[in-house]
C-alpha cells in the first residue's frame, strides 16, 4: 500500500486519529502503540509528518509511524 499522505494527527482517550490529504480518516487502538500511550499528552501532541507526509514522527519519543503500515495492521486485525 502506498499513496496515503497525512495531513492531521490527533487522539481522543482510546484512538489515534490521521486524517489522510483524499479526506478519509484512519483510526486504530492507541493500545497498538505502548510508546505513545505512555507518553503525556502534550508529547503525543508534538508530531511531525515525514516522507513526504507518509510517516508521522514524534520527535521528543523517538517514535516513528507509517501510515501505510498503519492500515496494513488493521486489516489484517479486522
Amino acid at each position: 500500500m502506498t499513496g496515503f499522505s497525512g495531513k492531521h494527527v490527533f487522539f481522543d482517550e482510546q484512538f489515534l486519529h490521521v486524517d489522510l490529504q483524499d479526506g478519509r480518516r484512519i483510526s486504530t487502538p492507541l493500545s497498538w502503540y505502548a510508546e505513545l500511550k505512555q507518553a503525556s499528552p502534550e508529547l503525543r501532541n508534538d508530531w511531525q509528518l515525514i516522507c513526504d507526509a507518509t510517516g508521522i514522527e514524534w520527535p521528543a519519543l523517538d517514535y516513528h509511524l507509517s501510515i501505510a503500515a498503519m492500515l496494513e495492521h488493521a486489516i489484517d486485525v479486522a
